[in-house]
């Protein structure tokens, strides 16, 4: 399974979102970190928003905050609202499936079944413990380096 670029975005930001639920973060601060356009982000988290997994607050101070439980919020409820589902026989505009389209069908739907229940399986909280032990990992490399 691919993910869509707006996909990518929203879970970026809501793992941003969700490591500091206190603050709230700009959306040019998240645009900036992973170099998109801040027009293009601003869709994603409006959507986010409407989903009610960020909440907006404009003005002085403002920006986006985490607003779900990440306890219970898992990756596929951010992707599901950014991906089509629909089979691959249902994709096609001209005729009814081939042979070939079936078979194929038949190898994605499973890779995507394996790959929904997966991301149906981790919750924000497990992913943020995740990024700690990246974080974690990624300074005790440098300091090695810098130890050396």
């Amino acid at each position: 399974m691919r993910l869509q670029v707006n996909t990518m975005l929203a879970l970026y930001s809501v793992i941003e979102f969700a490591g500091d639920s206190q603050r709230h973060i700009p959306a040019a601060e998240i645009a900036e970190k992973y170099s998109v356009s801040p027009h293009h982000l601003a869709k994603v988290l409006a959507e986010l928003a409407r989903a009610g997994i960020v909440e907006s607050v404009r003005g002085v101070g403002g920006g986006y905050r985490f607003s779900a439980n990440a306890r219970r919020l898992t990756l596929m409820d951010v992707i599901q609202l950014f991906e089509d589902f629909a089979p691959m026989s249902q994709r096609r505009d001209n005729g009814g499936p081939t042979p070939t389209d079936q078979a194929l069908e038949t190898v994605l739907s499973e890779i995507d079944e394996i790959a929904k229940a997966t991301f149906s399986s981790i919750t924000l909280a497990t992913m943020l413990q995740l990024v700690s032990k990246q974080q974690q990992a990624a300074q005790n490399g440098a300091l090695r380096k810098t130890g050396s």
